[in-house]
């Protein structure tokens, strides 16, 4: 059985885009995020209960090296059709070894180095007005969302935020300019608590004063409504791992 029809069988779509929730014109940090997040519903160790995710594993693996390969993914979507005799669809290869590859673990070190990049760049400044956005101007859900972010933030994001709203680039949602004084004691509130339990947290981990920031980071992530630890350290694997192998060109395609 091909890679188109064990798609449909395995994810009700034939379409390789589809199956990683994009469209045909995502970029290549688009399709690589994308088939990190959807590869880790389905990863072995992650899904037991699921007694099709090793096979779905492997299908996402090989769906992935298509697309992240320049020549195959430009047959298939000019044509519908993948390259089955190529070495990127080996039935031998190690999918795993693969994937763990790609998206190696993520250490303290990478997260603070990260962090240091991070604040006051301007893919930080695109993130947050893409939350305020989102949320419409819920600052409750955009600093829970927002990376690298603790209650020390909230000044900084609020200006970008306010700057953003002053030159026309997004409109001033009421949740945002008109925040009840109960909410903004209420979020004080939780952020006091999460410190105190990040202090515990430090000790745990066995960070030192100058890792405090990336304490209160992860506490905050950890009571996050819309994210957790574990999918904080995924995008960050998704997006600054290193990059694909290039996988050797087919000669034939089938359909």
């Amino acid at each position: 059985m091909g890679l188109l029809e064990r798609c449909q069988e395995l994810f009700n779509s034939s379409n390789l885009y589809e199956v990683l929730g994009i469209n045909k014109e995502a970029s290549e940090a688009d399709i690589r995020k994308s088939y990190y997040k959807v590869s880790l519903k389905v990863h072995p160790d992650r899904a037991p209960e699921d007694p099709q995710a090793t096979e779905k594993f492997q299908v996402l693996g090989k769906l992935y090296a298509v697309l992240s390969d320049k020549d195959q993914r430009a047959v298939y979507d000019e044509q519908g059709v993948v390259d089955e005799e190529s070495d990127v669809l080996s039935q031998d290869r190690c999918w795993e070894e693969y994937w763990r590859l790609l998206f190696p673990k993520i250490t303290v070190q990478d997260i603070l180095e990260f962090e240091k990049k991070y604040k006051g760049s301007e893919e930080e400044r695109e993130d947050v007005i893409r939350l305020y956005v989102q949320h419409e101007g819920d600052l409750d859900a955009i600093t829970a969302s927002a990376l690298c972010s603790s209650q020390e933030d909230e000044p900084r994001l609020c200006s970008i935020i306010q700057a953003a709203i002053k030159s026309g680039e997004v409109e001033a949602f009421p949740a945002f300019t008109k925040e009840s004084a109960t909410k903004k004691r209420a979020r004080r509130k939780r952020a006091d608590r999460e410190r105190q339990e990040a202090e515990e947290m430090k000790t745990e981990m066995g960070l030192g004063d100058e890792d405090e920031s990336l304490v209160m980071m992860l506490k905050q992530k950890q009571q996050s409504r819309e994210k957790n630890f574990n999918s904080f350290l995924s995008d960050l694997e998704a997006k600054y791992s290193k990059k694909s192998p290039k996988p050797q060109k087919g000669k034939k395609a089938k359909k």
